[in-house]
């Protein structure tokens, strides 16, 4: 068993364990946190962990340097979109999707204490978790759009269950960009705090679930199983999503190549 406190490196991702409470860091500051295969598959080895420790009655998601997530590495969509069904390179992206999908299925309850920039795939990973605290001046951008691709990893169903049709709409087709401020009114934020108090925010919160863990777990189960998810299923969502992007980054490949 590791001491209380004690921090637990897995290169770009930082566990530290104190009080019950697992606070899991992406701390990539050269790529302002953006998700890469590497990345990605420490934020699952990172989640298997706190699951294997029963001490451990929540988890905290945040990001080092003042950015959560700036979405996924650039030079890994482009890769995909040279040959989207080889399957190398279909799986590379897959990593990227099962990080944020994984904190989704953790089975401690997930709060994230997100700063600064949340884009693209940051976006999955915030409404990935089970409660989010947010700075706010922090921008939350979908961005695919913007650059000519789908959306994946189910990015609009997480829109849609967070914060309904609409904002879905705006945030993840028409590129609106949104304020912690604002994310707050839309529900997909519980709290927006000045930046500084995020962290201490989203710890008290998870602090007050975190004392009984097996109690902790049990009744985030019972929670999702009850509620459920009100439009297609997650899993569905990532499938359906998938076809489109995989077409959007060859096409843009190949725009990027024509010239």
């Amino acid at each position: 068993m590791n001491s209380p406190g004690r921090e637990l490196p897995l290169g770009s991702v930082e566990i530290a364990i104190d009080q019950n409470i697992a606070t899991l860091t992406l701390n990539s500051p050269a790529t302002r946190n953006a998700l890469d295969p590497a990345l990605a598959g420490e934020v699952v080895e990172a989640c298997d962990l706190i699951e294997r420790r029963s001490d451990v009655g929540a988890a905290v998601v945040r990001g080092a340097g003042g950015t959560f997530c700036s979405g996924a590495v650039r030079e890994v969509l482009a890769h995909a979109g040279e040959d989207p069904a080889e399957p190398g390179r279909f799986d590379e992206l897959g990593v990227i999707y099962e990080a944020f999908t994984r904190i989704g299925t953790l089975r401690v309850p997930t709060v994230a204490a997100a700063c600064g920039a949340v884009v693209g795939a940051g976006v999955n990973l915030l409404l990935a978790t089970d409660l989010r605290i947010v700075a706010q001046d922090a921008r939350i951008l979908s961005g695919f759009m913007r650059i000519g691709i789908h959306p994946g990893g189910g990015h609009f169903t997480l829109l849609g269950r967070a914060a309904g049709p609409e904002a879905a709409a705006a945030i993840g087709l028409f590129g609106e960009e949104v304020s912690g401020t604002r994310a707050r009114e839309l529900g997909l934020a519980w709290d927006a705090v000045p930046s500084a108090q995020v962290d201490t925010r989203a710890r008290e919160l998870a602090a007050r679930v975190a004392a009984d863990p097996e109690l902790a777990r049990r009744a985030l189960a019972s929670l999702r199983g009850e509620l459920g998810p009100p439009m297609l299923p997650w899993p569905a969502a990532v499938a359906v999503e998938r076809g489109p992007q995989m077409w959007s980054l060859r096409r843009r490949h190949g725009s990027n190549t024509a010239g």
